[in-house]
């Protein structure tokens, strides 16, 4: 067995999250794994074999986590960070991985406060220099890191995220009912899974909304599952559209944080997934959606066509009226919608984490 460090104090984030929690119970099962966990998390893997878990309580991003970070890494053949965080310092680890999911921060450079661009610019540069290979999400991911951080091709691995089709699958009516009442869904919305980060243009997926609200299409909410508020480098616009806007105001809801384990019961009831983002290095909801039978709108990007292929329906992200005419589009055309949602079943296939864990194995 190889004996592996992770840094898993990202357990509990969205995206890195369910990377993480994808990978880690399929990877545990055939090597040593050591897994680098804040105080909070360390119980949550104990029910694997073969994990250990050493607590790294250094906030993520912090000055802290360079110190720390090489004195709680323990001596290994493989230490891997799952995000660009990597330590600066000498670790005791025979060879070195890192993650890149995108480099959003360098290709939307410009969007970002002052210290963040120098932060970013510097911290990705640094975990591709110090990291002994590169792995990536998508052929789109691969081409923006060589691109941005001059790295040589032969030093990046492409492997695609997965779906853990035991708990994204279609359920049945009574499932549903019951569960709609746990979490107070309405009766009939729209959806939208992320962060109110620039990049995935919530604003154009309100001024969408509010345009069809306008023409007296009222039958469905908007339900945007994340937090409004709290988040350092979110669009400042979209709160300010949604506290200035009354029917806005009154037909979009934020769940706010939302267990994993309710994720499936959210696409499952939901009419429409639609993901209008500038920039995704992957772009996992569309599939989590497709594989729960509910259809996706997506942005016509090079990443989500790389990842959902003939499975979605594509719009401008650019053009809130194209965004409009989609949605309508979708939710009035049922034999359309049957469609997607069966394109969406067999796309979802290629996606497995047990195919995914093999190949960083």
């Amino acid at each position: 067995m190889i004996d592996i460090v992770i840094d898993a104090r990202m357990l509990q984030s969205s995206g890195i999250g369910s990377y993480l929690q994808g990978l880690i119970p399929l990877i545990s099962a055939k090597h040593n794994i050591t897994l680098l966990v804040s105080d909070k998390d360390h119980e949550i893997y104990s029910r694997y074999r073969n994990v250990d878990t050493v607590i790294c309580s250094s906030p993520i991003y912090s000055i802290w986590e360079q110190v720390e970070l090489p004195l709680k890494i323990p001596a290994c053949d493989i230490f891997w960070s799952p995000h660009y965080n990597v330590p600066l310092l000498p670790v005791r680890a025979k060879k070195c991985l890192v993650t890149i999911h995108d480099v959003f921060h360098l290709a939307f450079f410009v969007t970002l406060p002052p210290l963040q661009k120098l932060y970013a610019k510097f911290i990705l540069h640094a975990a591709a220099r110090y990291s002994d290979m590169i792995i990536t999400v998508s052929g789109f991911s691969k081409s923006e890191i060589i691109k941005h951080l001059n790295v040589k091709e032969t030093g990046i691995r492409v492997i695609y995220n997965g779906i853990n089709s035991e708990d994204y699958k279609m359920l049945d009516n009574k499932v549903l009912s019951d569960t709609e009442n746990t979490l107070s869904l309405t009766d009939k919305y729209i959806l939208f899974v992320g962060n109110i980060k620039p990049n995935k243009n919530i604003k154009s997926l309100l001024q969408a909304y509010a345009s069809l609200l306008n023409q007296g299409f009222t039958g469905y909410d908007l339900v945007i599952v994340g937090k409004k508020e709290g988040f350092i480098t979110g669009d400042s616009e979209v709160v300010r559209m949604l506290e200035d806007n009354a029917i806005l105001k009154e037909k979009v809801f934020f769940t706010g944080h939302i267990n994993t384990s309710d994720l499936p019961y959210i696409y499952n009831s939901s009419s429409l997934l639609v993901l209008p983002s500038l920039y995704e290095g992957f772009g996992l909801p569309p599939l989590e959606a497709m594989a729960c039978g509910c259809p996706a709108i997506v942005s016509n990007i090079a990443s989500l066509r790389e990842v959902c292929g003939e499975a979605a329906y594509y719009v401008d992200p650019y053009n809130a009226e194209d965004i409009a005419s989609g949605i309508c589009k979708v939710l009035g055309d049922e034999p359309l919608r049957q469609d997607l949602t069966a394109r969406g079943l067999e796309r979802v296939k290629l996606f497995e984490w047990k195919k995914s864990a093999k190949e960083h194995m």
